[in-house]
Formats: C-alpha cells, sequence, structure tokens
C-alpha cells in the first residue's frame, strides 16, 4: 500500500483501484493538530460514520466495504472508491452557535444569510442554513457564500450540494432528536465518482457536528456537548492564540473526551460500545 496523504485526523492509502481511509486518533481544533491522541477516537468515529451511511443508504456514497481491511486498521478504516473531491467544506447549521454566532453577532448574516434579531447563543434557527466554507490545503477554513459555491462549481452543482448537505441534516437531526440528542450543525464534503455526485469523507460524527444534550439545552450560553467542543473550551481556555503547536492535552481532559465520543456513539446508535 502507498501512504498518499494524511489529513488532521485521516490518513489516506492507495491499495489497488481503491483507496483506504484509516482514522487516527488525533484530534484537531481550530485546524491545529494537537499533540496528544484521544485513544480509541478513530474506531469511534469509524463506526459512527459506516453507521450513518447505512442510515442514509439513498444517498450515494463511497464505501467499497467496511471489512475487507489489513488486520493493523480493523474497526477504525473503510475501503472507498477514489472521488474527485469538490473543494467546498458544506456546513448546515439548525442553531446558532461557534463561528456562526460570531458572524452573526458582527453582520446579522452567516455566511450571506441573513437571520432574524436577537438571536443568542444555542437559538434555534427559523429553518436549517447552508454555510458553505471554503476548503483551505494549508491554514484556516474561511467562511463563503453560496454565490461563491455558484462562481465556483456552477449553479447546478451548488444547488445539489445546498440540497444535499440539508436533507442530511434534516434526517439526521430527526433521528437523533429520538435518541435525545440535539445535531446543532454538521459538516459534510462530496465529491464526482464518475458524473455522480458522492457522499465522502466522514458523515455526522463527532468531530464534524456539534452534538448536544438535549435534556440541557439552554439558549442563552454555550451548551453542554458529546463533541470535540469540549476540547475545543479547554484549548480556549489555557490562552493559546489557535495557532501551531497545540498544547499538550492533560489525561483528565483526554479521558472525558473519549467518554463524551462514546457516549454519542451509544445514542445515536442505540448500540453498546465495545
Amino acid at each position: 500500500m502507498k501512504h498518499v496523504h494524511a489529513g488532521k485526523v485521516r490518513d489516506l492509502y492507495e491499495d489497488g483501484d481503491t483507496l483506504l481511509l484509516v482514522a487516527s486518533d488525533r484530534v484537531s481544533v481550530y485546524d491545529v493538530v494537537l499533540p496528544t491522541p484521544i485513544p480509541g477516537k478513530g474506531a469511534l468515529l469509524t463506526q459512527l460514520s459506516n453507521w450513518w451511511f447505512d442510515f442514509f443508504t439513498d444517498i450515494p456514497n463511497h464505501i467499497v466495504s467496511t471489512v475487507d481491511l489489513p488486520e493493523e486498521f480493523s474497526g477504525r478504516a473503510v475501503r472507498v472508491k477514489p472521488l474527485r473531491m469538490l473543494h467546498v467544506e458544506c456546513i448546515a447549521r439548525g442553531y446558532l452557535t461557534g463561528s456562526g454566532l460570531k458572524e452573526y453577532q458582527a453582520t446579522g448574516t452567516v455566511s450571506g444569510v441573513r437571520l432574524p434579531s436577537g438571536l443568542r447563543d444555542g437559538d434555534k434557527l427559523p429553518e436549517p442554513i447552508f454555510t458553505p466554507t471554503s476548503k483551505a490545503s494549508e491554514g484556516h477554513d474561511e467562511p463563503i457564500t453560496f454565490a461563491d459555491v455558484v462562481n465556483q462549481e456552477g449553479r447546478e452543482v451548488a444547488e445539489a450540494l445546498r440540497e444535499r448537505t440539508l436533507e442530511i441534516y434534516r434526517r439526521g437531526t430527526e433521528h437523533a432528536a429520538g435518541n435525545g440528542v440535539i445535531i446543532a450543525d454538521t459538516k459534510v464534503e462530496f465529491g464526482w465518482d464518475g458524473d455522480v455526485l458522492t457522499l465522502g469523507d466522514e458523515v455526522l460524527t463527532s468531530d464534524s457536528s456539534r452534538f448536544w444534550p438535549a435534556d440541557q439545552w439552554e439558549p442563552g450560553r454555550a451548551q453542554p456537548s458529546f463533541d470535540k467542543q469540549f476540547v475545543r473550551d479547554w484549548a480556549t481556555s489555557t490562552g493559546w492564540d489557535k495557532e501551531p503547536p497545540g498544547p499538550e492535552i492533560p489525561a483528565d481532559i483526554v479521558e472525558a473526551t473519549r467518554r463524551k465520543y462514546q457516549e454519542a456513539y451509544e445514542l445515536i446508535t442505540g448500540r453498546v460500545w465495545g
């Protein structure tokens, strides 16, 4: 196998006419990989993403096999089709928080979408919105508008990306809500398999989404979470300037993060981890 790419969390290997997408235990916040891994994180992300890929059976995805894998990658890898990935991070938001909240507070909009006045941190939006970002090979992804996606990819493709992203978000949030989890927002990525727009990378995981316990949701403050927002908040509290290198994560934060990833997996899938 040929190692062809190392992302912030995943490694990509060429194996014949397929690729192996291997999730590591690395954790990335603010587009910086922190030096301390979260044991078991790669497997938890992979298995949750696989569960969602099965859930969205009618949406074309890149999965070839979740079992035909080298033994050393078992549980934390998938065999996938090579896609021509689009250079757009497709984000759906149903609640206002994070970078979207900061942009809203400054402009009244998020990625060019105007929102009602007076919204607070954690408020539910009138309807989910599509708020894409650039896909930077280095440095930070930057917010872009739907018009920017049209200029980059053409109107037909831009509309398909928006429609498919919001469909995944709506259907995912409906399932998660029945299990006591709010999905505040999520990021998905698409590529071309021939001429078929195809879901790639991961879907509705604790790295790509904000998961909140529904019974603790209280707009007007930061929400408790089942995702890497917990690590983001800790990293910010250290006074770190969000530029490399990132801070070492203490053992208690590592273990609390692992538990949150496991709890998200168990609540959403209804399965017991391990």
